[in-house]
């Protein structure tokens, strides 16, 4: 079972955890920025709606519309700094998808920034990594954030022209992360271009085929068990 810690604050914005889900189809869904959360993986097992916390296979970390500089205004952000620690020392296979790519190089020890929104298809270079078989070098892009230093151990396996760690992942643990959204597809085009805009170039969906990115961290996260 794959967990998918949702980390969307703005309830009109979940739609990006909904899609996420659908390319997991045995995941876990719990919410962490409603119902806040544990700091270890086992003590997701008093959690009713996750099951047997003993049958975690692999942690996905969402995306979310807020930032992991507002602790005070959302205390849940220290506890999962703490979990991803945990993840870490503990070997679980964890995902981090746009926030959580911060919210991951933030827990160990790097720096996020505000440095405007981004929303556009742009061109990645990807290095030789299995989480990115099959992926194209075009992904859709939706994010005011960037880690301008990754956390400690925290290696780039991705980069745009304006953005070296697009995609991190750490030098032992089964740990990646990505700041695109593998879950936008085209069929999330217009409801993103309705609520964060869009910035049209000559790359176009037909390109993308970042969905691949799950199917690849569900091997992965088999692999390690």
């Amino acid at each position: 079972m794959i967990l998918v810690l949702a980390n969307e604050v703005n309830p009109e914005a979940n739609y990006f955890v909904r899609e996420l889900a659908s390319y997991l189809p045995d995941a876990a869904v719990h919410d962490y920025a409603r119902d806040g959360g544990p700091r270890t993986v086992a003590a997701f097992e008093d959690i009713e709606s996750v099951g047997d916390a003993g049958d975690v296979d692999g942690v996905v970390l969402s995306g979310s519309t807020a930032g992991v500089y507002e602790s005070e205004d959302y205390p849940w952000m220290d506890d999962q700094r703490a979990l991803v620690r945990e993840l870490v020392d503990e070997e679980v296979p964890t995902l981090g998808v746009c926030f959580g790519h911060q919210l991951v190089n933030d827990a160990l020890g790097g720096t996020v920034e505000h440095r405007g929104l981004k929303t556009e298809l742009v061109s990645l270079d990807l290095v030789d990594d299995p989480l990115f078989s099959g992926v194209a070098e075009t992904v859709p892009m939706v994010h005011g954030d960037v880690v301008v230093d990754a956390g400690t151990r925290m290696e780039p396996i991705a980069s745009a022209d304006y953005y070296p760690l697009v995609a991190t992942r750490h030098e032992n643990a089964p740990l990646w992360t990505t700041q695109f959204h593998p879950e936008f597809t085209e069929a999330l085009h217009d409801r993103v271009r309705c609520d964060f805009g869009w910035s049209d170039t000559d790359r176009s969906f037909d390109e993308v085929t970042a969905t691949r990115v799950f199917e690849n961290f569900r091997k992965l996260a088999d692999d390690s068990a």
